[in-house]
């Protein structure tokens, strides 16, 4: 079996990364948190809409007995503003949790190969009846995620 995955990762890593995530959102205190049909209903700024955004907060500063009452610039710019900083931060935290998503896929796939092979070498072992592999089976079997839906979850015997 190929092994892709070989990382032991420390409470204290994990205590460190977790310190490091609040800090970081200590630090960004003006974030928002929106509810799904709060992102539906939003106007989406992609990155081919950055060059857009940017030419008409040119315009508007340079041309400011045009830009409405109910428009502030000042907001204006601060939005264009926090676009350009935080996507400076979140390009390489998307890069971080791809990589950590990617490693948590392939260990739990790893490890899920390596319990069906332990399964499978449990299973013989049962058949055959070596001592306390039976029990074994049982609790391995019911846990089993292949299990059909609506089989009974109660140990039945090795055949």
């Amino acid at each position: 079996m190929e092994n892709k995955v070989s990382l032991e990762v420390t409470d204290e890593a994990i205590s460190k990364g977790l310190e490091n995530l609040r800090e970081i959102e200590q630090r960004f205190a003006g974030l928002v948190s929106l509810l799904n049909d709060d992102r539906h209903n939003l106007t989406k700024m992609g990155d081919k809409s950055v060059a857009f955004v940017n030419k008409a907060l040119q315009h508007a500063l340079a041309n400011p007995t045009v830009v409405p009452g109910y428009l502030s610039l000042e907001e204006f710019k601060k939005d264009v503003g926090a676009i350009s900083s935080l996507i400076r931060l979140v390009k390489p935290m998307r890069q971080l949790l791809e990589r950590l998503d990617d490693t948590m896929m392939c260990a739990g796939s790893e490890a899920m190969n390596a319990a069906l092979v332990f399964y499978s070498a449990v299973k013989t072992a049962a058949r055959n009846n070596e001592p306390g592999m039976k029990t074994v089976y049982e609790d391995l079997r019911y846990r089993y995620p292949g299990r059909p839906k609506g089989q009974s979850p109660n140990p039945s015997p090795v055949s």
